[in-house]
Order: C-alpha cells, then structure tokens, then sequence
C-alpha cells in the first residue's frame, strides 16, 4: 500500500515541495518504508529527493530548499514485494520521451508478459523489480510512438488508454510532464483510490491528487472528486481535461480500504470511511450478541485495539449497552506492525507499541474489537497482554470477516500460509491466536456497512476473503510466484546490486554510491511544448 499526491500551484514563481511534503506527512499511514518527492522547476528541469523513512526526517529544511518548481509528485512507500532498497523509493523517473514523473499505488499482476514486452519489442530497460517502474515504462512507449516534438492532451489520453490495455491489476498513478503539467488516472476496476480537487488562487486555481480527501481538507483545497476506474485527468495551468480511456469494467473499489488502511477522516468514492466504520459496528454489534447468547457468555467491558477499531468498538458497545473502556495505551513512535517485515519484528513491536491497562482488565471478561485479523501475530501478543494483566476471559471480535487470501493489489499480505484464516474454522483460529472465543464480521454485513452510503457501487473487491479477485488472472501458479517473491525471509536481499541506482533512464542514468546529500545528475530530455532545453534531474539521495 503506498500514498500519492500531485501538486500543480497556478503561479510558477512559488515552490510547490513544502506543501506536497505537508500533504505526504498526512498519508504517512499508507507507507512507512520510504519517501520521495519530485518538482518540476523553471526550463523543465526536475528536482528530487528520496530516501527510506518517514516524511519527517526526509524532508527537513534544506531538503526541502532544494526542491524547486510551482508543480510536483508525490509518494509514500512500502513494499509489497522484492526490494526495500531506497533504490526503489518512489517517484520514479524517465527523460525519454519528453521527461516523465511517476508514481503509483497498487500492484499489477501481469508483470511477466509485460517485462518480456518491454525488453523484446519496446526495448526499454526496467532498472528496478518495481511494477510502478514498469508501468512508467510502458507510459512512456505509449508516448514515444506519438513522435511528435510537440505532445497535446490528446496524445497523452492515448498513450494512458494503451497502457489500460496492457496492464492489468491495480494502480492508481499521478504523473508529471516536464514543462506541461500532471497527470492522474485509475485502473478500470478502480481499486485503488485517487481523487482531486482545488482551490483559488490569484488569477486562477491551484490543483491537487491525493489518495485520500483528507489532503485537500487540510491543505485548504474544495470540490473534491474520485478520479473514475478508467478515467484519466490532466491538468495544466492553462486547463483540465478529463476522459474516460478504457472500456467500462465492474466497478469494485478494495473494502479493505475501509476496514483498515484509509484514515476515518477521509472520504472514497462518495463514502465516508468514519461512517463506514460506524455501521462496522452496529453490525458487528448483532453478530457478537447472537453468538455470546448462544454460547451463554457475558462481558463485562468493550475495549478497542487502537487505532483503527476505535470507531466500530465505540458503536458497538452503544448497541450492546456495555461500558467503553481504553484498556491499550499505544505509543505512537512505532509503526503499523502488519506491515513490518518478519514475523519476529511484527512480534517485537507489538509490546513496544502498546501497553495494558491492568485496571481495566483484571477478573474481567473482555471483548476485544479490532478491524481484522491478518497473520494473526499482533492479535496473540495483544491477548496474551490481557491475559497477563488479569483479563478472566477475552473475546475477539473482528469487524471483518476471516482472511483467507492474499491480497494481489497492493497490500502485504502475501503468503496465504502466513495468514491465520487460510485452511482453518473459526475455532481453529480462535485456538491459534489465545483467545477463548472470536467473532467474526459476516461478509454481506461488511459490504452492507459500506455501500449503504453509496448504493451507486454494485460490488466491492473481497478478494482476502473470497479468494474471488476482480481482475482475473489469479490462479494458483500465480499465487505462487507472488509468494516466492513477497516471503519475508527474501523482502529487502534483492537489491539493485549494491549501490544506488537512480532512475533516470535513456541516457540520464548515473550511479551513486556515496549515499550522501547533493548529488546531482543531468540528462538529455525531448523537447516539450516547443522548448528543447536540456532537463536536469537534480537529485537528492538521503543516506537511510
């Protein structure tokens, strides 16, 4: 899962890189491995910088002094699969044609067939095991067969709708055009989110994309918009042009979304993901009181797993008439352990993450409320916990239903024998993690919670649950390869050999293996809407 975001100011002359990097620090949840920004600065020159780690130590002041444009991309990073070498930290970057910033969120799923494209008949070299490096790639062949000196909307709306016919997976992506503007487009089944919107500005209007509404909201921007599955938006300081670029699929965004990744103060594809939750709970509310009334079982407190429980418990324990207790304290200087690489590091972490209140739980019978329940390793850890502090009995109940299946569209969850729900019942499951007792979500109820705020979308993607992906073209084999290469025990070994490659390809490419702040590389970009100055990518590696 990863975080984008593209800024274009309607005056030049004002640096847009504070900003996007304000922007990023509010989409830190969707990635925490890495960091990068890209500015697009006088002469179509870019600027960059990226690094592993948080937008708060990447970005300092002088970081961000050295980015300079009026417009840039964004992204926040972590890796679902080969690499976490800062090597790949996103945007990505190409001078041929025209010079062209990428970033993306998402994972394709065709990514062998393309490769052998690129190689054998688009004969473009792909650096990284990035899909977002392939998929900038495959943009920039749809742009290069225009060979034109001067590209228009119409070009590019093309070039989008070739590479729609080619990838297949997820991806939600913004892009960046040297000296002409940004980009946005989703994927035909618009798994994954981006929107847009504006704000005004003298003598016009300054621009956003953003994964999440709650970009726009602090940054002051209104009128915010989904991107549509199969839309493509570009924006110039001159205009906006919007088209639909790929046939109609089955519109079917990731629930998952709003189980667990997005922030409740955000809103995707028309629906409020703090009232998603809610319903969550009311929900879940009906199931925990039938099953506690058939198994003769009575709580006594409703505690939330903090953070992103705490909506649905709170209506939960409202529907349930039982008290609302903050039985976790959580210390907010460690990261999402799902996401971590290795079970022993997600184990480790739980503790430093959260405490126990033994007020809270002692000779108590506890009903636990989390959103789901992954690898099952976090949920252990966190029962043993109450169990340590004197809980009588704890009782989980998940506002999601078993996960059963890995995800193929962008979030790490990637052996199905790393998952707990995969090959066992509800019992089996309770039994694994310690509990006395779980509850599961029903899936109808999950999509019931959500699509009541917008009854437009006929489906959702419940691919971790169902084993049912929208895309086709997940079979066994598949799964398979995607396993071998997300295991945690090779996450992180396959490096770009063993320096620092940075990505600006055709004749831009240089190798920096000092990793220290300022080095700088040039290369020779086409010319764009008339100007044929030479575009420098002026890059900032961040020692990780």
């Amino acid at each position: 899962m990863c975080g984008i975001l593209g800024l274009l100011l309607h005056d030049p002359s004002i640096d847009a890189a504070s900003e996007i990097a304000e922007g990023l620090s509010l989409l830190q949840h969707r990635g925490q491995d890495a960091c990068g920004i890209v500015t697009g600065g006088p002469k179509g020159r870019f600027f960059q910088c990226k690094a592993n780690g948080m937008v708060r130590d990447v970005f300092d002041s002088n970081a961000i002094a050295r980015l300079v444009g009026g417009m840039g991309i964004g992204h926040v990073r972590y890796p679902t699969a080969g690499s976490a070498h800062h090597a790949e930290a996103q945007p990505f970057y190409v001078n041929s044609p025209y010079g062209i910033v990428f970033a993306h969120n998402g994972n394709l799923i065709n990514t062998g067939s393309l490769l052998h494209f690129m190689d054998a008949d688009a004969h473009r070299h792909i650096n990284t095991s990035s899909d977002s490096e392939l998929l900038l790639n495959i943009f920039a062949n749809e742009l290069q067969k225009t060979g034109k000196f001067r590209i228009n909307e119409e070009d590019i709306f093309t070039a989008i709708g070739g590479l729609m016919a080619q990838a297949k997976g997820a991806y939600a992506c913004v892009a960046m055009l040297a000296g002409f503007g940004i980009i946005a487009f989703r994927d035909p089944n618009g798994i994954r989110p981006v929107g847009m919107a504006s704000r005004a500005a003298a003598g016009g209007r300054d621009w956003m994309f953003a994964s999440e509404s709650v970009v726009a909201d602090a940054s002051g921007f209104g009128g915010w918009e989904d991107v549509r599955p199969g839309e493509a938006v570009i924006i110039t300081r001159a205009s906006v042009s919007r088209r639909q670029v790929a046939p109609p699929a089955a519109f079917a965004p990731d629930i998952f979304e709003f189980v667990y990744f997005a922030r409740p103060d955000s809103v995707l594809d028309g629906i409020s993901v703090y009232r998603s939750r809610m319903a969550m709970g009311d929900a879940l509310a009906e199931e925990v009181r039938r099953v506690l009334a058939e198994k003769k079982i009575e709580v006594d407190v409703v505690i939330p797993v903090p953070d992103t429980s705490r909506v649905a418990a709170l209506n939960l324990a409202q529907q349930l008439k039982l008290p609302y207790r903050e039985g976790f304290i959580k210390n907010r200087y460690v990261g999402r352990t799902f996401i971590m690489p290795g079970q022993q590091m997600r184990k480790k972490n739980v503790r430093k993450k959260l405490n126990a209140m033994a007020l809270e739980f002692a000779n108590k019978n506890v009903l636990l409320v989390d959103d789901s329940i992954v690898r099952g390793t976090t949920s252990k850890e966190i029962i043993q916990m109450a169990k340590d502090v004197g809980a009588k009995q704890v009782i989980v109940a998940s506002c999601a239903p078993p996960i059963r299946f890995p995800n193929v569209y962008g979030i790490d969850m990637p052996s199905r024998y790393e998952l707990v729900g995969h090959g066992r019942t509800v019992e089996q499951i309770s039994d694994a993690i310690g509990a006395d007792l779980v509850i599961f979500q029903t899936l109808p109820d999950l999509i019931s919670s959500v699509r009541q705020f917008n009854p437009a979308i006929a489906s959702f993607d419940c691919s971790v649950f169902t084993g049912e992906y929208v895309t086709g073209g997940v079979d066994a084999a598949y799964l398979d390869h995607l396993e071998r290469l997300r295991a945690d025990n090779v996450k992180g070994k396959a490096i770009v050999g063993d320096v620092a490659v940075l990505e600006g390809k055709g004749g831009g490419g240089a190798r920096d293996t000092s990793g220290s702040e300022g080095a700088s590389v040039s290369g020779s970009g086409g010319p764009v809407n008339g100007h044929d100055d030479t575009i420098g990518l002026h890059n900032t590696w961040k020692s990780s």
